[in-house]
């Protein structure tokens, strides 16, 4: 395809050259065409006036008529080149003047969708990332590789606007989430200080949580912030499935009982081996599971599914909790995204469980979902691994 693109536009400059020299050509020919006979007949007739001079004159003088003969040969030569070279003169004078003129209309068609690349370049460098080259094509795939490198370079300036505005928003996330916990901290301080909140052990385990929240916020965007640059390794091994699933019911145990809440295991015991790692794809399971116990009420129930699915591994958590609306389901994997942003908080959430879990997935080449039959109806969050053979592949 690409040798395809530079063969058309080797083709392009190349029929631009033509058109050049052919009108230099048609020019050079046509000037003379009509130039030539003026000058000759010109020349022609100042030499009809001087041979009838001579004439008139030898016959009075009785000259030598040889002679005269070849004085006239001679003008008549030179009158002949120099009507010709009259000719030549105007017209390559001419043509010269029309291969400019239509050199600069082609080269202006190559060089302006260039300067205008420029330009745009220039103001997305100084921060206008909305800035976009204008394409004059309603089909980009008639474009010729100016056109393309137009198209292209509008997708990469999307793009570029695009990651600003997930850096200026992760900023705002990040300092609004370090905010909350920060000023509780300040606020239970200064209640102790004012001794409007008593110095006992519920205060300072108040005190405690807050900073434990805190805490986890940073391990987690660290955590998030390596993932994303590629910073990390996975230490791959053939894994069992089942076992690690059950380990993962093991860990959440007790937060599910203080909760209330049902946990439940339904997999198939003759799952074919993963090439993951343990401990990340056990992150993985232990988010999905933490998030679905957040957003589940006491006396609810969450369960695990797992069954193999042509070459991959499939993973379900599912929960009888709040659910998830349609409008969310898309967006429900981006940082710091909530669908309930005050009870998230309520109970701790720091909105980079499903982030982290999404691009841990991806690094073993899985994919990972959210469906929901709509809010107060449950939701499910599922992924898959490619089994040993294909993950090797």
């Amino acid at each position: 395809m690409l040798h395809n693109l530079r063969k058309h536009l080797s083709w392009k400059l190349f029929v631009s050259y033509l058109v050049v020299m052919l009108v230099g050509v048609v020019i050079l020919a046509g000037t003379a065409e009509w130039v030539a006979p003026s000058a000759f007949d010109r020349h022609l007739a100042a030499m009809g006036e001087l041979m009838q001079s001579m004439m008139i004159s030898n016959m009075m003088e009785g000259a030598d008529t040889n002679l005269t003969n070849i004085d006239l040969n001679a003008d008549l030569f030179n009158n002949f080149r120099d009507a010709i070279t009259e000719a030549l003169l105007v017209s390559i004078g001419v043509a010269t003047l029309a291969a400019i003129v239509v050199s600069i209309f082609v080269s202006q068609q190559v060089v302006d969708p260039v300067r205008a690349v420029i330009a745009v370049t220039k103001r997305i460098a100084a921060g206008e990332y909305n800035q976009r080259v204008e394409v004059h094509a309603s089909n980009p795939d008639d474009t010729d590789e100016i056109g393309q490198l137009a198209i292209q370079f509008n997708r990469m300036a999307s793009q570029l606007e695009k990651l600003e505005d997930a850096r200026r928003q992760l900023i705002a996330d990040v300092s609004h989430e370090l905010r909350t916990p920060l000023t509780s901290i300040k606020g239970y301080m200064e209640g102790l200080l004012d001794d409007v909140l008593p110095a006992n052990e519920a205060t300072y385990n108040q005190v405690l949580q807050e900073a434990d929240r805190l805490a986890r916020l940073v391990d987690d965007l660290q955590e998030l912030s390596r993932l994303e640059a590629g910073n990390f390794e996975l230490n791959r091994t053939h894994l069992e499935i089942p076992p690690l699933l059950q380990k993962a019911l093991n860990n959440i145990l007790p937060l599910a009982k203080s909760k209330g809440i049902t946990l439940t295991l339904d997999c198939a015991q003759d799952l074919p081996q993963v090439l993951a790692d343990r401990d990340r794809i056990l992150q993985v399971i232990l988010n999905l599971l933490s998030n679905a116990l957040r957003y589940t009420p006491s006396r609810g129930e969450v369960w695990i599914t797992a069954k193999q699915e042509r070459n991959n591994v499939f993973i379900a958590v599912h929960d009888s909790g709040i659910g998830i609306p349609t409008p969310h389901l898309l967006r429900i994997f981006t940082r710091f995204y909530r669908v309930d942003k005050s009870r998230s908080r309520e109970q701790g959430g720091s909105g980079i469980g499903l982030t982290i879990a999404k691009r841990l997935v991806e690094a073993h080449g899985g994919r990972i979902w959210a469906e929901s039959p709509g809010e107060g109806k449950g939701s499910t969050f599922a992924f898959t691994l490619p089994t040993g053979t294909q993950a090797a592949e």
